[in-house]
């Protein structure tokens, strides 16, 4: 099997010139759990010559219906390295690295990347990726989800700091939130990488109101 049989259908998209442009890309997801699987299995197999992906926590069973990499047998294991396994089990033109760490851990590295991309669960730790980016020039997507509902930004110049930054637990998250809005951030991510128009520093806002309508509100980010 070739590379142009394997990525046959984005080539079909964008020519063989952006999708080898892909390879030469490096990216960091910080997170595996629902976010970062889905934001794993759709990138891993896109064509970007290295992902990194940062995650210290190991799979409980409460984690399996919405994080998407993951089965019962994997309970236990760390998150970040089953990912990274199964991204080389699915695309064999691809370098993954695991690292099971914090991400005060992570960052003491000081890795460059052409793209960061938050996966993680509570705010603080995405004021730190926010700050992390800004010191070394490197733009990152920010998402989130619960119930229902969920947000993506990609920073660019924007201040992530005008969140409320506390340590706020979601009351209950669905699965298919999880995924589309995983997803959406994997587009913008996807688009950026390939040299395609992104919309920068505009948070994107998705739910479902009291009648079952999806509806989207976007607003400007101010700069930092």
């Amino acid at each position: 099997m070739t590379q142009s049989e394997y990525f046959n259908r984005q080539i079909q998209l964008w020519g063989s010139s952006v999708q080898q442009s892909l390879e030469k890309k490096k990216i960091a997801i910080i997170g595996s759990g629902g976010l970062g699987c889905t934001l794993a299995m759709a990138l891993g197999t896109s064509g970007i010559g290295e992902i990194h992906i940062v995650d210290f926590d190991t799979v409980s069973s409460h984690n399996i219906h919405r994080q998407i990499a993951f089965t019962l047998k994997d309970e236990g294991l760390n998150k970040a390295k089953i990912v990274a396994s199964l991204i080389e089990a699915k695309n064999p033109f691809i370098k993954t690295v695991a690292f099971d760490m914090t991400f005060d851990d992570f960052k003491e590295m000081d890795n460059a990347y052409d793209l960061i991309l938050d996966a993680t669960d509570n705010l603080p730790v995405r004021g730190e990726i926010d700050k992390y980016a800004k010191k070394s020039n490197t733009p990152w997507i920010y998402a989130s989800v619960e119930e229902f509902n969920g947000q993506v930004c990609f920073f660019d110049e924007a201040n992530f700091q005008v969140f409320n930054i506390s340590d706020h637990k979601p009351g209950g998250i669905t699965a298919p939130i999880v995924m589309h809005i995983g997803s959406l951030q994997a587009n913008l991510a996807l688009r950026y990488l390939a040299g395609l128009t992104v919309v920068k520093d505009k948070l994107y806002y998705l739910y479902f109101n009291d009648e079952g309508e999806l509806l989207t509100q976007k607003f400007g980010m101010p700069k930092a």
